[in-house]
């Protein structure tokens, strides 16, 4: 079984990964000496793509097949063209009661995504950067960067969500983080 180093998918073959498309690595081949064997036939013809002498036999068709200037054509009767009949002045109305599937526009637009993203591969959860911090592999690009918390207001009192430092992982301060074990600050 192959396990990708990135996003520890696993497969049972290939080159490269079926999640994450990353390369893997393959082992070069191993040299092995190669002896002839005594009792095995040698081939007659020197080389293997040596032209060999033949002659036509003439009784022999060289194609299965007549070629075209020589059948006769004939036309079939009862084939349809798929040709019809002109369809002259048809009256065209429009369906009143047909859905169109959109709706009305309120003129109101979807707000962007903001605040954490997760990263699709690893499901690690972060609030800043292009590149998951755990694998690597780069973030969703539609998201507003939160603002950032004003230095007056120091660090969050003890039992206050925020996030780790070190992995960007929600979690509570004065508390260690789940993910990498790093004590997250809180004010004292």
């Amino acid at each position: 079984m192959i396990i990708c180093p990135v996003c520890e998918h696993q497969q049972a073959q290939g080159t490269e990964c079926e999640v994450c498309g990353k390369k893997l690595f393959t082992t070069a081949p191993v040299a092995v000496p190669v002896t002839r064997l005594a009792e095995l036939e040698q081939t007659q013809l020197a080389g293997g793509r040596a032209p060999v002498q033949a002659a036509a036999i003439p009784d022999l068709e060289l194609t299965a097949q007549q070629a075209v200037r020589e059948v006769a054509v004939q036309p079939v009767p009862e084939l349809d063209t798929g040709r019809s009949a002109a369809a002259g002045n048809v009256m065209v109305a429009p369906v009143q009661d047909m859905d169109t599937g959109r709706a009305m526009s309120d003129g109101l637009k979807t707000a962007a995504p903001t605040g954490p993203v997760v990263c699709r591969y690893c499901r690690n959860v972060q609030d800043i950067g292009n590149v998951c911090d755990r694998c690597g592999m780069r973030l969703p690009k539609a998201r507003v960067a939160r603002p950032e918390a004003s230095a007056s207001s120091g660090p969050p009192q003890a039992g206050e969500r925020t996030a780790c430092p070190k992995c960007h992982t929600p979690g509570y301060a004065g508390r260690a983080c789940v993910t990498c074990s790093t004590m997250i600050p809180a004010a004292e």
